[in-house]
């Protein structure tokens, strides 16, 4: 019978326990994201890294990768993902082995990310680089992408300009929610049939809806 008792190093012992748990769940699947996730815990004891691979943000990354391997197949040879925070979607990406991916960068505009972002995909060598940058700064010319990541639409207040910034015939994917009562969320979409209009993107590959328990994601693959 388990016991519910505390101790003064409770948070402590919660760590090491999710650091053994996260390296036997890495033995075992042969993971190296969980390898990855196991290192964070180790290294960075602040990372929110619980909150970042909770299951409803895991279950939107598997929907957007496996739609996105339906509607484009594996040809995405350079990612850029914005918004990153911790990098897991890079690293579902790059060790998804349909995908043939050359580079995944992730661009997050808190330096704090970068340092843990770098640690969770330290397995996928130069084939990762995290990059602290102001997403309506970037010259996106200059990056070369294949295809470009945003799956916090909902945190952009003019999406339209920002999608303006990235060139034409630029593969996309996007996602927003309708989760209007989160304060962060400045510019939430009631519905797909509104993504699709502020989007205004030249083709679109695939639109669909996730539902969740609160609200309901949105996402758009296509090109610019």
């Amino acid at each position: 019978m388990m016991h519910a008792s505390r101790s003064p190093h409770s948070a402590e012992d919660w760590r090491e326990n999710a650091y053994d748990l996260a390296r036997g769940l890495a033995a075992y699947s042969g993971s190296r994201l969980a390898e990855g996730i196991a290192r964070v815990i180790a290294r960075h004891p602040d990372a929110k890294i619980a909150n970042a691979f909770n299951h409803k943000q895991v279950g939107c990354k598997i929907w957007a990768r496996d739609k996105l391997f339906d509607s484009v197949g594996a040809s995405c040879r350079r990612v850029v993902v914005l918004g990153g925070w911790y990098g897991i979607l890079p690293a579902m990406l790059l060790e998804d082995p349909r995908f043939d991916i050359e580079a995944a960068d992730s661009y997050d505009i808190d330096p704090a990310v970068a340092p843990v972002a770098s640690t969770l995909n330290a397995a996928f060598g130069d084939r990762f680089h995290a990059v602290t940058a102001d997403m309506h700064a970037l010259d996106y010319r200059s990056l070369n992408a294949d295809l470009v990541i945003n799956t916090s639409c909902e945190h952009i207040a003019d999406l339209g300009n920002w999608l303006g910034l990235i060139p034409t015939g630029t593969r996309v994917l996007l996602q927003s929610n309708n989760y209007f009562s989160e304060p962060t969320h400045i510019s939430c979409v009631p519905s797909l049939d509104e993504f699709r209009a502020r989007a205004g993107l030249a083709r679109v590959d695939f639109a669909g809806a996730l539902p969740m328990n609160n609200y309901t994601r949105f996402m758009l693959i296509g090109t610019v």
